[in-house]
């Protein structure tokens, strides 16, 4: 079980941060900083702001990740919707990877052009992308990563007429820096035998170390054609409900933009910073003081830059009472 649920991954994460910032810690506790980690482990908020390397570090992770991005994001899709004044309805890949960054800021480049790639099955990287596009594209890339990597080796051998029979399962950090050939050296427009690439699709499922989408499913998908391509595969797996329940991050595509506790803390949100705007510098630094930013302290997504931060607040604090004096 333990194995099953990377415990040993959280524990040295834990001790880790631990570690970095028992200055900060001591304060409140080392058993209030175990219990808040592990309810932020719990809750998904844990890889906010986190390095790349840990944000993948494990399924439950990689979840987390892809329905933080949802959740922060969702209204970069509405188009004529409640924020449509604020947001955008299409976006570029470079556009979407800087928002993956808001999030993770060494997220690699790589893997965002990979998932435009999917849905624009072409080279143009500059072409514009719905959000919900993006999303599912992006959910099947960023989750099965590696999954991918060995179709694409799989599919390769198939087109130059060989039978795969070892499977390729390759290393996390093969997974992220291969190349993926292009759709034009791929002959996209030819592609396998849907029975046979199958086959040895759940040959790679049997035996992958790494997450794979349900076999049953990907066997339904593929059963109704006679030949697929390697990006048509894709796409198929992006847009196919089942395999998006089955892996449980986001909603499903009619629900995307839904999300009824999140647009309530959004007005809560609004309000008070409307409010602020209207008080003026008089009673801002009591409305401020209402405001709901900081209910816990910053285990909830623990890292290295963590007392940079409180500094940086306490200048800020500092700033505004200065300021407050000068105008009295």
């Amino acid at each position: 079980f333990a194995a099953q649920r990377h415990v040993l991954t959280y524990m040295e994460d834990a001790v880790s941060q631990l570690l970095e910032n028992r200055e900060d810690i001591s304060q409140y506790g080392i058993a209030r900083f175990f219990t808040e980690y592990f309810n932020s482990v719990r809750q998904g908020t844990h890889i906010l702001f986190r390095e790349f390397s840990f944000v993948q570090a494990t399924p439950h992770n990689r979840t987390s990740f892809l329905r933080t991005f949802w959740r922060c994001f969702r209204t970069v899709g509405k188009n004529g919707g409640k924020y449509s004044n604020i947001c955008c309805y299409l976006l570029t890949a470079q556009e979407y990877h800087c928002l993956l960054q808001l999030l993770c800021p060494d997220f690699p480049m790589e893997l965002t052009q990979k998932a435009a790639r999917i849905v624009l099955m072409d080279d143009a990287m500059d072409c514009l992308m719905s959000f919900s596009d993006f999303l599912f594209a992006f959910q099947i890339q960023f989750y099965y990563s590696e999954f991918l990597e060995s179709v694409a080796a799989i599919y390769q051998d198939l087109l130059a007429g060989k039978n795969p029979n070892t499977v390729i399962v390759p290393t996390s950090s093969s997974g992220q820096h291969r190349q993926r050939q292009s759709p034009n050296d791929c002959h996209p427009l030819e592609g396998v035998e849907a029975s046979l690439f199958y086959q040895c699709l759940e040959s790679l499922c049997d035996r992958s170390k790494y997450s794979c989408p349900p076999s049953a499913l990907v066997k339904e998908m593929m059963s109704s054609a006679q030949r697929m391509t390697f990006y048509g595969f894709l796409m198929a797996l992006a847009k196919d409900q089942g395999i998006n329940r089955a892996l449980g991050a986001l909603p499903d595509k009619g629900d995307l933009f839904l999300d009824p506790a999140m647009d309530q803390e959004l007005e809560k949100l609004v309000a008070q910073v409307s409010g602020l705007s209207v008080s003026g510098p008089a009673s801002s630094s009591t409305d401020i003081a209402n405001m709901p930013v900081r209910n816990s302290p910053r285990i909830n997504s623990p890292w290295k830059p963590l007392q940079h931060r409180r500094k940086m607040d306490a200048e800020s604090e500092g700033s505004n009472e200065e300021t407050d004096s000068s105008e009295n």
